[in-house]
Protein backbone atom coordinates (compact mmCIF):
# COMPACT_ATOMS: atom_id res chain seq x y z
CA UNK A 1 0.00 0.00 0.00
CA UNK A 2 2.58 2.86 1.34
CA UNK A 3 4.28 2.08 -2.59
CA UNK A 4 1.33 2.81 -4.33
CA UNK A 5 1.22 6.22 -2.37
CA UNK A 6 4.20 7.86 -4.05
CA UNK A 7 3.09 6.59 -7.74
CA UNK A 8 -0.46 8.02 -7.41
CA UNK A 9 1.05 10.92 -6.27
CA UNK A 10 3.58 11.09 -8.89
CA UNK A 11 -0.01 10.98 -11.33
CA UNK A 12 -0.90 13.95 -13.14
CA UNK A 13 -4.47 14.84 -14.51
CA UNK A 14 -5.07 15.16 -18.22
CA UNK A 15 -5.39 18.73 -17.57
CA UNK A 16 -1.92 18.96 -15.55
CA UNK A 17 -0.81 17.52 -18.18
CA UNK A 18 -1.39 19.77 -20.60
CA UNK A 19 1.35 22.16 -19.19
CA UNK A 20 0.78 25.83 -18.79
CA UNK A 21 2.21 26.43 -22.38
CA UNK A 22 -1.42 24.89 -24.13
CA UNK A 23 -3.19 26.84 -21.19
CA UNK A 24 -1.38 30.10 -22.27
CA UNK A 25 -1.74 29.66 -25.95
CA UNK A 26 -5.62 28.49 -25.43
CA UNK A 27 -5.85 32.42 -23.92
CA UNK A 28 -4.01 34.05 -26.30
CA UNK A 29 -6.29 31.73 -29.41
CA UNK A 30 -9.73 32.39 -26.96
CA UNK A 31 -8.48 36.20 -26.76
CA UNK A 32 -8.00 36.58 -30.89
CA UNK A 33 -11.20 34.69 -31.15
CA UNK A 34 -13.25 36.93 -28.90
CA UNK A 35 -12.08 40.25 -30.30
CA UNK A 36 -12.77 38.81 -34.25
CA UNK A 37 -16.54 37.99 -33.12
CA UNK A 38 -17.46 40.70 -31.55
CA UNK A 39 -15.29 43.12 -33.58
CA UNK A 40 -19.11 45.20 -34.58
CA UNK A 41 -19.38 46.29 -30.98
CA UNK A 42 -15.74 47.93 -30.31
CA UNK A 43 -15.14 51.84 -31.63
CA UNK A 44 -12.88 50.78 -34.38
CA UNK A 45 -12.92 52.75 -37.62
CA UNK A 46 -14.12 51.25 -40.62
CA UNK A 47 -11.46 49.16 -41.90
CA UNK A 48 -11.40 49.98 -45.60
CA UNK A 49 -11.76 53.87 -44.62
CA UNK A 50 -8.63 55.71 -46.13
CA UNK A 51 -7.13 58.57 -44.55
CA UNK A 52 -4.96 60.25 -47.84
CA UNK A 53 -3.72 62.73 -45.25
CA UNK A 54 -1.61 59.67 -42.89
CA UNK A 55 -0.14 57.13 -44.89
CA UNK A 56 1.56 54.62 -43.38
CA UNK A 57 1.47 56.54 -40.07
CA UNK A 58 3.38 55.32 -37.40
CA UNK A 59 1.31 53.78 -34.22
CA UNK A 60 0.36 56.21 -31.82
CA UNK A 61 -1.08 59.24 -34.24
CA UNK A 62 -3.90 61.52 -33.65
CA UNK A 63 -6.28 63.42 -35.69
CA UNK A 64 -7.70 66.15 -34.40
CA UNK A 65 -9.55 67.31 -37.70
CA UNK A 66 -12.67 65.12 -38.66
CA UNK A 67 -12.13 62.92 -41.59
CA UNK A 68 -14.12 63.27 -44.88
CA UNK A 69 -17.83 62.47 -44.56
CA UNK A 70 -17.32 62.10 -40.34
CA UNK A 71 -18.77 64.89 -37.82
CA UNK A 72 -17.00 66.78 -36.47
CA UNK A 73 -17.65 65.66 -32.70
CA UNK A 74 -16.10 61.65 -34.21
CA UNK A 75 -13.11 63.45 -35.90
CA UNK A 76 -11.06 63.26 -32.85
CA UNK A 77 -9.34 59.95 -33.24
CA UNK A 78 -5.88 57.90 -32.19
CA UNK A 79 -4.68 55.45 -34.70
CA UNK A 80 -3.15 53.04 -32.18
CA UNK A 81 -1.36 51.09 -34.70
CA UNK A 82 -0.66 53.38 -37.17
CA UNK A 83 -2.00 53.29 -40.56
CA UNK A 84 -1.19 51.15 -43.66
CA UNK A 85 0.10 52.79 -46.89
CA UNK A 86 -3.11 53.71 -47.61
CA UNK A 87 -4.25 55.52 -44.51
CA UNK A 88 -6.46 52.80 -43.09
CA UNK A 89 -6.03 51.88 -39.58
CA UNK A 90 -4.23 48.46 -38.90
CA UNK A 91 -5.94 48.32 -35.72
CA UNK A 92 -9.38 47.78 -37.21
CA UNK A 93 -7.85 45.95 -40.35
CA UNK A 94 -6.17 43.38 -37.91
CA UNK A 95 -8.95 42.55 -36.13
CA UNK A 96 -11.52 42.04 -38.83
CA UNK A 97 -8.48 40.30 -41.12
CA UNK A 98 -8.22 38.01 -38.17
CA UNK A 99 -11.83 36.63 -39.56
CA UNK A 100 -10.49 35.73 -42.94
CA UNK A 101 -7.06 34.35 -41.61
CA UNK A 102 -9.05 32.25 -39.01
CA UNK A 103 -11.66 31.37 -40.84
CA UNK A 104 -8.96 30.01 -43.44
CA UNK A 105 -7.15 28.41 -40.97
CA UNK A 106 -9.98 26.40 -38.88
CA UNK A 107 -12.36 25.73 -41.90
CA UNK A 108 -9.56 24.26 -44.71
CA UNK A 109 -8.64 21.52 -41.65
CA UNK A 110 -12.36 20.21 -40.98
CA UNK A 111 -12.56 19.46 -44.72
CA UNK A 112 -9.14 17.42 -44.89
CA UNK A 113 -9.99 16.19 -41.62
CA UNK A 114 -13.91 14.79 -42.41
CA UNK A 115 -12.80 13.16 -46.29
CA UNK A 116 -9.23 11.68 -45.21
CA UNK A 117 -10.15 10.60 -42.30
CA UNK A 118 -13.48 8.49 -43.30
CA UNK A 119 -11.04 7.92 -46.38
CA UNK A 120 -8.17 6.63 -44.21
CA UNK A 121 -10.22 4.30 -41.90
CA UNK A 122 -11.29 2.91 -44.89
CA UNK A 123 -7.99 2.10 -46.62
CA UNK A 124 -6.75 0.81 -43.06
CA UNK A 125 -9.94 -0.97 -42.30
CA UNK A 126 -10.48 -3.39 -45.11
CA UNK A 127 -7.04 -3.37 -46.67
CA UNK A 128 -6.58 -4.77 -50.07
CA UNK A 129 -8.07 -3.41 -53.36
CA UNK A 130 -9.69 -0.22 -51.24
CA UNK A 131 -6.50 0.47 -49.58
CA UNK A 132 -4.54 0.39 -52.73
CA UNK A 133 -6.96 2.76 -54.51
CA UNK A 134 -7.17 5.24 -52.08
CA UNK A 135 -3.20 5.14 -51.13
CA UNK A 136 -2.78 5.88 -54.89
CA UNK A 137 -5.36 8.39 -55.06
CA UNK A 138 -3.77 10.03 -52.15
CA UNK A 139 -0.52 9.71 -53.58
CA UNK A 140 -1.51 11.45 -56.82
CA UNK A 141 -2.07 14.06 -55.53
CA UNK A 142 0.42 14.67 -53.25
CA UNK A 143 2.26 14.51 -56.33
CA UNK A 144 0.28 17.18 -58.06
CA UNK A 145 1.80 20.28 -57.53
CA UNK A 146 -0.07 22.28 -54.85
CA UNK A 147 0.55 25.84 -56.26
CA UNK A 148 -0.41 24.71 -59.75
CA UNK A 149 -3.63 23.42 -58.69
CA UNK A 150 -4.43 26.56 -57.00
CA UNK A 151 -3.76 28.60 -59.71
CA UNK A 152 -6.31 26.21 -61.08
CA UNK A 153 -9.10 26.88 -59.41
CA UNK A 154 -8.56 30.73 -58.74
CA UNK A 155 -8.32 30.20 -62.87
CA UNK A 156 -12.06 28.70 -63.33
CA UNK A 157 -13.71 29.51 -59.95
CA UNK A 158 -12.16 33.22 -59.33
CA UNK A 159 -10.60 34.75 -56.66
CA UNK A 160 -12.81 34.39 -53.25
CA UNK A 161 -12.55 32.77 -49.78
CA UNK A 162 -14.49 29.89 -50.57
CA UNK A 163 -12.59 28.79 -53.28
CA UNK A 164 -9.10 29.44 -51.46
CA UNK A 165 -10.52 27.19 -48.53
CA UNK A 166 -11.71 24.50 -51.50
CA UNK A 167 -8.01 24.64 -52.51
CA UNK A 168 -5.77 23.92 -49.70
CA UNK A 169 -8.85 21.63 -48.15
CA UNK A 170 -8.10 19.40 -51.25
CA UNK A 171 -4.20 19.54 -50.65
CA UNK A 172 -4.81 18.65 -46.67
CA UNK A 173 -6.68 15.29 -47.39
CA UNK A 174 -3.86 12.86 -48.11
CA UNK A 175 -1.89 14.27 -44.96
CA UNK A 176 -5.28 13.58 -42.65
CA UNK A 177 -5.59 9.97 -45.19
CA UNK A 178 -2.02 9.03 -43.75
CA UNK A 179 -2.96 9.48 -40.14
CA UNK A 180 -6.39 8.11 -40.31
CA UNK A 181 -4.94 4.73 -41.81
CA UNK A 182 -2.18 4.16 -39.46
CA UNK A 183 -3.93 4.60 -36.72
CA UNK A 184 -6.73 2.36 -38.08
CA UNK A 185 -4.27 -0.19 -38.81
CA UNK A 186 -2.96 -0.11 -35.38
CA UNK A 187 -6.18 -0.63 -34.05
CA UNK A 188 -8.18 -3.03 -36.42
CA UNK A 189 -6.12 -5.88 -35.25
CA UNK A 190 -6.82 -5.62 -31.07
CA UNK A 191 -8.69 -7.42 -29.52
CA UNK A 192 -11.91 -5.44 -28.57
CA UNK A 193 -12.31 -5.15 -32.37
CA UNK A 194 -11.99 -8.82 -32.72
CA UNK A 195 -14.57 -9.14 -30.05
CA UNK A 196 -17.38 -6.87 -31.71
CA UNK A 197 -16.46 -9.12 -35.12
CA UNK A 198 -17.21 -12.33 -33.22
CA UNK A 199 -20.28 -10.69 -31.50
CA UNK A 200 -21.33 -10.31 -34.76
CA UNK A 201 -21.75 -6.17 -35.25
CA UNK A 202 -21.53 -4.59 -38.72
CA UNK A 203 -18.07 -3.09 -40.22
CA UNK A 204 -19.95 0.68 -39.98
CA UNK A 205 -20.87 -0.21 -35.74
CA UNK A 206 -17.34 -1.45 -35.26
CA UNK A 207 -15.95 1.49 -37.48
CA UNK A 208 -18.06 4.19 -35.66
CA UNK A 209 -17.92 2.63 -32.21
CA UNK A 210 -14.50 1.19 -32.04
CA UNK A 211 -12.05 2.50 -34.33
CA UNK A 212 -13.28 6.16 -34.90
CA UNK A 213 -13.14 7.43 -31.03
CA UNK A 214 -9.38 5.95 -31.35
CA UNK A 215 -8.38 7.47 -34.68
CA UNK A 216 -10.21 11.10 -33.85
CA UNK A 217 -7.59 12.31 -30.93
CA UNK A 218 -4.75 11.85 -33.04
CA UNK A 219 -6.83 13.78 -36.40
CA UNK A 220 -7.20 16.62 -33.41
CA UNK A 221 -3.87 16.60 -32.53
CA UNK A 222 -2.50 17.00 -36.24
CA UNK A 223 -5.31 19.09 -37.31
CA UNK A 224 -3.83 21.55 -34.79
CA UNK A 225 -1.37 21.87 -36.65
CA UNK A 226 -2.38 22.13 -40.01
CA UNK A 227 -4.39 24.89 -38.66
CA UNK A 228 -1.17 27.11 -38.24
CA UNK A 229 0.29 26.04 -41.46
CA UNK A 230 -3.03 26.90 -43.56
CA UNK A 231 -2.60 30.26 -41.59
CA UNK A 232 0.77 30.62 -42.76
CA UNK A 233 -0.34 29.25 -46.59
CA UNK A 234 -2.89 32.17 -46.75
CA UNK A 235 -0.23 34.52 -46.34
CA UNK A 236 1.70 33.27 -48.84
CA UNK A 237 -1.21 33.22 -51.34
CA UNK A 238 -1.04 37.08 -50.36
CA UNK A 239 1.99 37.61 -52.18
CA UNK A 240 1.33 35.65 -55.04
CA UNK A 241 -1.65 37.66 -55.42
CA UNK A 242 -3.88 34.53 -55.17
CA UNK A 243 -5.55 35.76 -51.90
CA UNK A 244 -8.81 37.48 -50.73
CA UNK A 245 -9.74 40.58 -52.89
CA UNK A 246 -9.42 43.50 -51.91
CA UNK A 247 -10.53 45.74 -50.02
CA UNK A 248 -11.12 42.25 -47.52
CA UNK A 249 -8.61 42.20 -45.14
CA UNK A 250 -6.56 39.62 -44.36
CA UNK A 251 -2.98 39.09 -42.54
CA UNK A 252 -1.16 37.86 -45.19
CA UNK A 253 -2.57 40.53 -47.24
CA UNK A 254 -1.49 43.27 -44.80
CA UNK A 255 2.00 42.01 -44.46
CA UNK A 256 2.13 42.14 -48.34
CA UNK A 257 0.76 45.41 -49.16
CA UNK A 258 3.25 46.39 -46.27
CA UNK A 259 6.40 45.14 -47.79
CA UNK A 260 7.10 48.24 -50.09
CA UNK A 261 7.88 50.00 -47.24
CA UNK A 262 9.60 48.21 -44.79
CA UNK A 263 12.63 50.54 -44.70
CA UNK A 264 10.28 53.65 -43.94
CA UNK A 265 7.52 52.16 -41.99
CA UNK A 266 8.29 48.74 -40.95
CA UNK A 267 5.35 48.54 -38.89
CA UNK A 268 3.15 48.37 -41.77
CA UNK A 269 3.79 44.83 -42.14
CA UNK A 270 5.62 43.91 -38.92
CA UNK A 271 2.67 44.48 -36.31
CA UNK A 272 0.42 41.75 -38.57
CA UNK A 273 3.29 39.43 -38.91
CA UNK A 274 3.32 39.64 -35.11
CA UNK A 275 0.05 38.81 -34.40
CA UNK A 276 -0.06 35.51 -37.02
CA UNK A 277 3.33 34.83 -35.85
CA UNK A 278 2.02 34.42 -31.61
CA UNK A 279 -1.58 32.50 -33.18
CA UNK A 280 0.57 30.01 -35.20
CA UNK A 281 2.76 29.64 -32.47
CA UNK A 282 -0.11 28.81 -30.49
CA UNK A 283 -1.35 26.13 -32.32
CA UNK A 284 1.53 24.35 -32.72
CA UNK A 285 2.40 24.58 -28.92
CA UNK A 286 -1.46 23.23 -28.07
CA UNK A 287 -1.11 20.28 -30.29
CA UNK A 288 2.15 19.87 -29.28
CA UNK A 289 1.21 19.66 -25.55
CA UNK A 290 -2.34 18.04 -26.81
CA UNK A 291 -0.23 15.10 -28.07
CA UNK A 292 2.42 14.68 -25.23
CA UNK A 293 -0.92 14.60 -23.00
CA UNK A 294 -2.27 11.80 -24.96
CA UNK A 295 0.77 9.54 -25.15
CA UNK A 296 1.35 10.12 -21.56
CA UNK A 297 -2.57 8.80 -20.58
CA UNK A 298 -1.45 5.85 -22.71
CA UNK A 299 1.29 4.95 -21.00
CA UNK A 300 -0.01 5.60 -18.21
CA UNK A 301 -2.85 2.72 -19.14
Amino acid sequence: MADDIPAAAGRKSFSEALGESFWLSAIWIGLVVLVTLTAELWPLAEYDRMDFNRPAAPPGTEISAPLEGEPAKEGKKVYLLGTDTMGRDILSRLIFGARTSLTVGLTTPCIGMVIGGILGMLGGFYRGWVERIIVAVMDAILAFPGLVLLLAITFILGRGLGNIILALGVLTVPAFTRVARVTTLRYAQLEFVQSARMLGQSDIDILAREILPNVLWPLLVYGLLVVSYMIVAEGALSFLGLGVPAPTPSWGGMIAEGKEVLDEAPHVSLIPALVMFLTVLSFNLMGDCLRQAIDGKEEQL
